[in-house]
């Protein structure tokens, strides 16, 4: 930890605002790599940083596709408190014999009715529920996914007023279906974040004085890759346009995430911080 440094740090909002939950979203964990940055920098930040709830895409943190139980039980030991994913998660079988049995571990909610595993959760986190949505895109999306804008409705329909903070896992592939995402749900949950692109953007914001938005928090994995594989192959694919067996990169790391600080009364973001070390 000692040769990681940041870069692209940025904090944003309301100066000197009363703070109530600190939220560390991680984007998405690729391997064995993600993994071990994981259980250096998550520990570093509940510690430090008094984050409250820590949740993180795992949905390529088993060897870069798909999720374990082992490997869920080591991400959820390191301190993280839900885990997210998106339309990688089933490509580990095993995963069907346990998602339901685990609340914290999502799937899309915006899968067929009767898809196996759960869409969102509350949590309790500092006295404080938090309700954590997980829901995909549709927009150059591998699979079928109904309406993400419906399906979140119909969750927060269903949440009281007693639980005031709500995130959104928004897995999609374009940013303007993200950002028209942030958009709409700007004034009714407290952070959007934007996953499975795997390279960090730089749009934190505030969104309507309420929301804490970004299209992009980026990939917790090696460093030196293309969006998590080997760059030699990657190249090779792109070049023959051959069939090509993709493995996940080794190496140093990298940790992307942002915090976000929300008024646990109101669920109001009062700031975001783009998170982005290197080893």
């Amino acid at each position: 930890m000692d040769k990681a440094f940041a870069v692209g740090e940025a904090a944003i909002g309301q100066d000197g605002a009363e703070t109530g939950m600190r939220i560390l979203f991680v984007g998405d964990v690729v391997g064995r790599v993600g993994r071990r940055m994981v259980k250096t920098w998550v520990p570093y930040w509940r510690e430090q940083e008094a984050v409250d709830l820590v949740v993180v895409n795992a949905e390529n943190a088993a060897g870069g596709n798909g999720i374990t139980h082992e490997v869920m039980d080591e991400l959820l030991s390191a301190g993280v408190d839900v885990l997210t994913s998106g339309n990688h998660i089933f490509d580990k079988k095993e995963v069907l014999q346990f998602i339901d049995d685990v609340p914290v571990l999502l799937r899309p909610l915006n899968l067929p009715e009767g898809t196996p595993g759960h869409g969102y959760v509350v949590v309790s986190k500092a006295a404080v529920p938090v309700a954590v949505i997980n829901v995909a895109g549709r927009a150059f999306m591998p699979f079928q996914y109904g309406d993400p804008f419906r399906a979140v409705d119909q969750v927060l329909a269903q949440l009281t007023n007693e639980v005031p903070i709500a995130l959104v896992d928004f897995h999609a592939e374009t940013t303007s279906e993200k950002v028209a995402m942030g958009y709409y749900l700007a004034g009714r949950v407290s952070v959007v974040v934007g996953t499975h692109t795997h390279v960090q953007t730089a749009d934190e914001r505030i969104l309507n004085g309420h929301t804490a938005y970004i299209s992009d928090v980026g990939m917790t994995g090696p460093r030196d890759s293309v969006i998590g594989v080997k760059p030699e192959l990657v190249i090779q694919k792109l070049r023959t346009q051959l069939p090509t067996r993709f493995e996940t990169a080794g190496g140093p790391g990298q940790f992307a995430a942002v915090v976000a600080d929300i008024e646990e009364r109101s669920g109001v973001a009062r700031s975001i911080r783009r998170i982005l070390y290197y080893e």
